[in-house]
């Protein structure tokens, strides 16, 4: 990889890790999109406009990236709705389940020196790892 191939992926993690940061030292809140998004379905009070701005703005984000950088997004989905939807619902599970999502746990916890999101990091990581190597091996 030459420094083109990653420089709008380094700029992108910069920005993240700034926005994460700011957010935090400005308001106290942490950036971790399952909270966020859980929050915005218990319709929780007194956090329910910058919750939806904030999922609002991740929407845009993609829409205007798929706008402007359509080559950025070349797959297509394949499958059924159905499988879709199973794994969403087995996503969020975990996401409950491991106290937080990935990004909330590597950007935002990892952040802050949380020993439970380097645990969880970890794992995520390690699994994803052990994933690839799988389907490398049987296809």
């Amino acid at each position: 990889m030459d420094l083109p191939d990653v420089a709008a992926p380094l700029a992108g993690g910069a920005l993240i890790g700034t926005a994460a940061a700011a957010l935090l030292v400005l308001t106290g809140k942490t950036a971790g999109i399952s909270g966020i998004l859980e929050g915005l379905l218990r319709l929780e009070k007194g956090e329910f406009i910058w919750k939806l701005a904030f999922v609002a703005g991740l929407l845009a984000g993609g829409a205007g990236m798929l706008w402007l950088r359509p080559e950025s997004f070349p797959l297509r989905p394949s499958g059924s709705l159905g499988f879709a939807l199973a794994g969403g619902l087995l996503v969020g599970f975990g996401t409950r389940l491991g106290g937080g999502c990935t990004s909330g746990h590597g950007v935002c916890g990892m952040g802050r020196l949380s020993r439970r999101s380097f645990v969880g990091t970890l794992l995520f990581m390690g699994v994803a790892m052990l994933v690839v190597l799988v389907r490398k091996a049987f296809g």
